[in-house]
């Protein structure tokens, strides 16, 4: 009777220890292909776009979502989205494992790499957050709002110039927990679809996590899964914005201060912390009318505000990937004692 819960359980730590590198080397050189490709090819287009798991979880949430369901619904939608997406990153990693060739560290290591690039958005952002601040600077402020958009939720267009430059600015902070931090944080906890798992559940906030009438039933699940695996990530993301703005020379004491005090004015228990810091590096005021409204107006919000954040979360990048990775060598070398190649 005794065997049976314990076939039970290697059989599932079997199935997860698929998602785990080979070795450890295999593991860190993933993580670094990982981010030469995102660097090499940031934006997807055309046929990779329509694959991409962000695309098309998004666009799956969207036709399931029925206004006004419940939050039974709401969970069924959300695993159904979440298993679509992570069945066929799993059995391709389980066919690689099971086929145990030589090969098969090899070809682990592009799976691993493709999976992790498909859950971070290191340089996009960046480059977004930059075009944001070369509009402004030219004085062009309907390219301005055409690039804000592809941050923010809300209509760019129905603002004025100073609370487009804002919501860029928040996007910035938001976007370092979901698409840096988070992702790269997974990935020694949870192996390579760790942040898999993260975009998919994100995604899934984005496209019915809203607090309306509507959705607030249905997206209810969404949300709180998403609140559950940011919830770390956030205040991580804080500390490195502090740190970076230390480094970078910028106000860390202010974004320190205000931090502590503004966090809480989101209606998201996640968003305010790097949004909070990043109003108090860039000693400028955050807000989005008639929500909340973060930091003290110091400095004039414009175009010099968006470029230096665009350096914050950068930098703020830079000591997330050192972190992690030691992370990785301590959890992937030490707890699960991975062999070193």
């Amino acid at each position: 009777m005794t065997e049976e819960p314990i076939l039970g359980l290697e059989a599932v730590f079997n199935a997860i220890r698929v998602a785990y590198p080979p070795s450890l080397t295999i593991g860190l050189l993933a993580l670094l292909l990982a981010i030469l490709l995102d660097l090499l090819y940031p934006r997807h287009r055309g046929l990779m776009l329509r694959l991409h798991p962000v695309h098309t979880c998004f666009l799956m949430a969207k036709r399931l979502v029925r206004p006004y369901a419940g939050r039974a619904y709401g969970v069924i939608l959300a695993l159904a989205c979440i298993l679509a997406h992570l069945t066929p990153p799993m059995a391709l990693l389980a066919a690689i494992h099971l086929a145990g060739s030589w090969t098969a560290p090899i070809l682990w290591l592009a799976a691993a790499a493709c999976i992790l690039k498909l859950s971070l958005s290191i340089r996009l952002l960046a480059e977004v957050g930059l075009r944001v601040a070369e509009s402004a600077r030219a004085g062009d402020w309907e390219d301005a709002r055409l690039w804000a958009q592809q941050l923010v939720r809300r209509d760019v267009y129905s603002l004025d110039e100073e609370h487009v430059l804002s919501a860029a600015v928040e996007s910035l902070a938001e976007s370092l927990v979901d698409g840096i931090v988070s992702p790269l944080l997974y990935y020694p906890l949870l192996g390579v679809v760790g942040p898999y798992l993260q975009r998919i559940v994100n995604t899934l906030d984005g496209a019915v996590g809203f607090r309306s009438r509507e959705l607030e039933g249905v997206g209810w699940f969404s949300a709180k899964l998403d609140t559950i695996m940011n919830y770390l990530p956030a205040r991580l993301s804080a500390l490195y914005i502090i740190l970076s703005s230390l480094l970078l020379g910028r106000d860390w004491r202010g974004a320190w201060r205000i931090w502590l005090r503004d966090h809480a004015r989101t209606e998201s228990l996640n968003a305010g912390h790097p949004m909070a810091a990043m109003a108090g590096a860039l000693g400028v005021r955050l807000e989005k009318p008639g929500n909340y409204s973060l930091g003290d107006p110091v400095n004039g919000l414009d175009w010099r505000r968006v470029y230096d954040a665009v350096r914050i979360v950068l930098c703020s990048a830079i000591l997330h990937l050192i972190s992690a990775t030691a992370l990785l060598v301590m959890i992937y070398g030490i707890v699960l004692r991975l062999p070193l190649i």
